[in-house]
């Protein structure tokens, strides 16, 4: 009995720090523009499944904390297994494709995800349902066809980052986190668009302060075609 109290005793702090490390208060969604994946210095390949339509991607859904704070890899024990997901493929093929080289069916950008990301909400997430909440959240919005309305096209012309963060402010009902990079010839594009969702995964929010700003965007940001 003495050997199990003690055993119990000591597994308290451990199970209660990896819950603080673990635990978060939003997701972000975080979609992409492959365009600007694409003609980047490191370039792009295409999936095994052929090139994506020209619409903004997803790259991820990331459980984040209201500090600016979030959690990864929380469970290396449920890793990802693409048996889980058979009924998703192709719906996942075209809204959730790999862009990296070398070509791929997608699986080990999927796992990535899942293990990095998915596992930090796995009390609220089986792996198939992470996958499928992601893909249900990017059905309800047409980030795109916000811009457009907007007269912001994907036709390598510039844009002023404050006009497209109205854009969607104003299409989409809440605000966005802008994420820029830089195409091969050094020029900030628009890369990501992250848009905050409630901890149940369902629902889009107001995102919290901490995550007011864009990053690594410049007042005028180019929006390559594809």
């Amino acid at each position: 009995m003495k050997t199990a109290a003690l055993f119990f005793v000591l597994a308290l702090p451990f199970h209660s720090s990896v819950t603080q490390v673990c635990g978060f208060d939003f997701f972000y969604l975080v979609l992409q523009w492959p365009g600007s994946f694409c003609d980047t210095e490191q370039k792009c390949c295409y999936p095994n499944s052929g090139k994506p339509d020209a619409e903004f991607l997803i790259h991820g859904l990331w459980p984040n904390n209201n500090d600016g704070s979030y959690p990864s890899n929380c469970d290396p024990d449920n890793s990802f297994a693409s048996s889980q997901i058979s009924d998703l493929i192709s719906n996942m093929e075209a809204n959730w494709p790999s862009l990296a080289c070398p070509s791929s069916n997608n699986y080990s950008f999927w796992a990535h995800e899942w293990n990095k990301h998915g596992t930090c909400a796995d009390s609220i997430f089986n792996e198939h349902d992470y996958f499928e909440a992601a893909l249900n959240l990017k059905d309800k919005v047409d980030i795109l066809q916000i811009l457009s309305s907007s007269g912001i096209e994907p036709n390598d012309n510039s844009y002023s980052l404050s006009s497209i963060e109205e854009a969607i402010q104003t299409g989409f009902g809440f605000s966005s986190v802008i994420d820029c990079n830089k195409d091969a010839s050094g020029s900030i594009q628009l890369y990501q668009v992250q848009l905050c969702v409630d901890k149940t995964g369902t629902s889009f929010i107001a995102c919290p302060d901490s995550s007011s700003g864009s990053g690594r965007c410049s007042s005028e940001v180019k929006f390559p075609s594809f």
